[in-house]
């Protein structure tokens, strides 16, 4: 399964060329040249396991994108930036930042920090997500419940996983619908309601997990906000 990669730089030149560097690579690369639209692309695509950040950004620089990922996520986060000072390096790192580039830089040199970085989320087991009874494995699409395997099948994986991603925030059946069946779906919004019912059968006690929020949809986690 391709790794996904968010990359975010207002500049469009370097930022061609970087996507176009990491797509050879093999990765997926969802690119922005707006930090505010940098969050919105991690919001809507849970599979991205590792960010690229330029700190200055119209909308929300890079430290503000950064924070935004680490209140909800432990994946690698690199900035670039060509402010190329300490106190920025530092306060990167500081943020939560994994590693840190500064322009100009060899492309080469980039993809292999990214290698590098994706090995250490591995070796963390990263793509792990426990809790008290559940147990997803985001690489194997797999999914345990008191240590035995769920079988789940694509449409309950996708859904157990979105809202697992947008964990303690409120997702509306609309968003649940567009973000799993797509804009274009015709059938009946009350096909959320079916599969989330499914989906909690099989969780078993893990089910109490996924909240009902009365008249807007689902949330995952005992604590909500109100969200998409």
């Amino acid at each position: 399964m391709p790794i996904s990669i968010l990359l975010a730089d207002d500049d469009d030149l370097l930022r061609d060329l970087v996507k176009d560097v990491l797509e050879e690579e093999g990765y997926i690369v969802y690119d922005t040249g707006d930090g505010d639209k940098a969050i919105d692309l991690f919001w809507s695509h849970p599979e991205i396991s590792l960010a690229v950040l330029d700190i200055m950004m119209p909308g929300s620089d890079g430290m503000e994108v950064l924070k935004e990922i680490r209140n909800k996520s432990n994946i690698p986060v690199l900035m670039l930036t060509a402010l190329g000072d300490s106190s920025s390096e530092l306060q990167a790192l500081r943020s939560g930042a994994n590693d840190y580039v500064n322009k100009p830089f060899h492309y080469d040199i980039l993809v292999e920090r990214i290698k590098n970085l994706l090995k250490l989320t591995k070796s963390d087991n990263l793509n792990i997500i426990e809790f008290d009874l559940l147990r997803v494995d985001l690489l194997g699409h797999k999914v345990f419940v008191n240590n035995e395997e769920i079988a789940l099948n694509n449409k309950e994986y996708q859904l157990l996983d979105l809202l697992i991603h947008n964990e303690k925030i409120v997702l509306s059946r609309e968003t649940i619908l567009d973000r799993i069946w797509g804009y274009d779906y015709e059938g009946d919004i009350r096909t959320i309601d079916t599969h989330i019912k499914m989906l909690r059968a099989k969780l078993s006690d893990a089910g109490n997990y996924i909240r009902t929020v009365r008249g807007t949809g689902y949330c995952f986690e005992a604590e909500c906000v109100e969200g998409l």
